[in-house]
C-alpha cells in the first residue's frame, strides 16, 4: 500500500517535458500577409460599387422629384392656375421658380403654388462645391432634342449639351435651358452600374 502511495505522489510531481513556445516561421507570416493583401484588394472595389450604387439611387430620386415637379407645374399652367403667354410651352423658366413659388391665378388673395422644397443637386456633380443645385444639372428646354449619347470609350469627353467638362462651371448657353425647362439630365458622362450613361437616364 505505501509503495502504491509513493508511487503516486512521484507521479504527481513529475511534470514530463514541457512544450516549447512555438512563433510563426517566416513563410507563415509571408502567406499571412499575401492573403491579407489580397482580401484587401478585394474589398476596395465593393466598396467603391457600394458608394456607386448609392449615388445613383441618389440620382433616380433626384430625377423623379424634379421631373414631377416639372410635370405638375406644366399641369397647372395648362389648367389656367398659371398664367403664361401665349405662346409658352407651360413648363418653368428656371429651376428656381419650383421652389420659390409662382402666383396662383384663380387665388384672389394671391396665394402661390410651390412644387418644390428645394431643388436637388446632382450627386455626380464634380464642380465647384458653391455652384447652385440648379447649375449641376444640364436643362432641356420645351421641344430642344435630348443629348446625344456620351462616347462609352471615353466617359470624361463632353457631350453636346455642355461644352465645358464635369469639373468646370456651367456653360451658358449649352447647359442652360432656353425660354424654360422641359427636362434635366447629369452632367456626369460616366456609365452607371446598368451601362446606360448617367446623362442619358
Amino acid at each position: 500500500m505505501k509503495g502504491f502511495l509513493h508511487e503516486r505522489l512521484r507521479g504527481r510531481g513529475h511534470s514530463g517535458p514541457r512544450r516549447r513556445a512555438r512563433g510563426f516561421t517566416l513563410i507563415e507570416l509571408v502567406i499571412t500577409l499575401a492573403l491579407v493583401g489580397i482580401l484587401a484588394l478585394a474589398v476596395v472595389p465593393f466598396s467603391e460599387l457600394i458608394v456607386q450604387r448609392q449615388k445613383e439611387q441618389q440620382l433616380s430620386t433626384a430625377l423623379r422629384e424634379i421631373r414631377t415637379a416639372l410635370d405638375a407645374y406644366k399641369e397647372a399652367s395648362d389648367t389656367g392656375l398659371i398664367d403664361k403667354e401665349a405662346d409658352a410651352s407651360g413648363y418653368p423658366p428656371t429651376l428656381t421658380v419650383l421652389v420659390t413659388g409662382v402666383a396662383n391665378a384663380k387665388d384672389p388673395k394671391g396665394g402661390l403654388l410651390m412644387f418644390l422644397r428645394r431643388v436637388p443637386r446632382d450627386p455626380f456633380y464634380l464642380g465647384d462645391p458653391q455652384v447652385d443645385a440648379e447649375d449641376t444639372w444640364n436643362q432641356r428646354a420645351y421641344g430642344e432634342p435630348p443629348p446625344r449619347a456620351a462616347n462609352p470609350d471615353n466617359p470624361d469627353s463632353p457631350d453636346t449639351t455642355d461644352n465645358t467638362d464635369n469639373a468646370g462651371a456651367p456653360d451658358d448657353v449649352a447647359s442652360r435651358a432656353g425660354k424654360d425647362v422641359f427636362d434635366v439630365t447629369s452632367k456626369s458622362n460616366r456609365v452607371g452600374i446598368n451601362g446606360i450613361p448617367y446623362n442619358q437616364w
